[in-house]
């Protein structure tokens, strides 16, 4: 008999064979299809990104203007899933409104065509091109207002900032929005996308896939680390607090939230980029005490433990940079989903291409041969 090693979380067992993304934890390296990140959000786009990510290559100029003209014409979602929207509790969290209308878009289209590209390109459109809407669309009805429509002059980015309060956003706003999408699309086999592909293996619908992995992101080990991150900025409250309050949770052998990673031992190098978009946008809107905060936690953390490779992650910077846009802070993992979707659509085509229904093992460690006692023996 095969004795099977036990791993808790399958901590270093390879799940899937991919050619998605690669990550070097030693170096700090990650790859979109081989091409680095940081060359990535300096030149691309999140939604030419997402092609790349999705089809396996950078779109040639007509194939990104056919892309870019579906998913606008897709944003607007239908009336039956915002009169459902609007009966949710405003209290709920917008993961859970997220992951309840993924699911219920499904409903109109429940056609399985997965052999079928053209199925496979619509249902990419639509989910990547409706996430966003519904998004805006129970951040402003949770507050009594109606949903504000898509603008179709406006790009990707720039019309979710817009959909959010009716505003035009400051370009350099959306294009920092922009990159930021771009460094939260893909990460190989994170949570929610193994989610996905578990999901994706029993050949369900893409909207059964996504809505599983929101569920997955929603929690605070996963994508709801950012939220978790300005929380703690708020709490310490001034730089002076910053050292008393790091040496207690290492006394205490509490977790720093937007510190350390599973694969990387050096700064996340999406930290890096983050880090520049603050200074950007800080700079050109106004510096605040929390970015002071958060390089005075980066400079004693590093201090602290950067011998056990312990940097910050994706986390630390981004909740700063969505705070400062003037962004709600239980919207940031929604705002993380908007960019991997992409990652989990990607994740879900591979998987269809070489499909086997994921059934991994056990090891049991319970009792044998136990006799069943009658009700009035217990």
């Amino acid at each position: 008999m095969m004795v099977c090693e036990y791993k808790p979380g399958l901590e270093g067992i390879p799940a899937a064979q991919s050619s998605i993304s690669y990550v070097d934890g030693q170096k700090g390296i990650l790859e979109y299809r081989g091409i680095r990140i940081e060359e990535l959000a300096e030149k691309s786009t999140f939604l030419e990104t997402a092609y790349l990510l999705i089809w396996g290559e950078l779109p040639s100029k007509q194939e990104l203007e056919a892309f870019e003209h579906e998913v606008l014409h897709h944003r607007r979602i239908k009336y039956r899933i915002r009169d459902m929207m609007k009966c949710f509790p405003e209290s709920g969290h917008p993961m859970d409104a997220l992951q309840a209308s993924a699911a219920a878009l499904g409903l109109f289209y429940s056609l399985r065509d997965l052999h079928n590209p053209a199925y496979i390109r619509d249902s990419v459109v639509r989910l990547i091109a409706t996430i966003p809407t519904m998004v805006a669309a129970f951040q402003l009805m949770r507050k009594g207002n109606d949903p504000v429509r898509p603008r179709d002059d406006l790009g990707y980015s720039a019309n979710f900032l817009y959909m959010l309060n009716e505003q035009e956003p400051d370009p350099l706003m959306a294009r920092i929005f922009d990159i930021c999408l771009i460094l939260q699309v893909e990460h190989t086999m994170n949570a929610s996308t193994f989610s996905a592909r578990v999901t994706a293996s029993t050949l369900t619908d893409p909207y059964a896939v996504v809505a599983s992995a929101v569920g997955t992101l929603g929690g605070p080990l996963h994508g709801g680390a950012n939220e978790e991150v300005i929380q703690m900025l708020d709490k310490i409250g001034s730089v002076e607090n910053v050292r008393p309050y790091i040496e207690d949770c290492l006394q205490r052998k509490s977790k720093i939230m937007g510190f350390g990673h599973r694969v990387y031992k050096v700064k996340d190098p999406r930290a890096i980029i983050l880090q520049n978009l603050a200074e950007q946008l800080f700079e050109k809107f106004g510096y605040d005490k929390s970015y002071d905060i958060a390089q005075e936690m980066e400079r004693v953390v590093e201090e602290k433990l950067a011998g056990k490779g312990i940097y910050p992650n994706v986390d630390f910077y981004s909740g700063l940079v969505y705070r400062k846009m003037g962004i709600p802070t239980d919207l940031f993992t929604p705002i993380f989903a908007i960019a991997r979707v992409a990652g989990w659509l990607a994740h879900w085509k591979e998987q269809l291409a070489e499909n086997r229904i994921f059934r991994p093992t056990q090891v049991y460690n319970g009792y044998h041969e136990v006799p069943y006692l009658p009700i009035d023996q217990r």
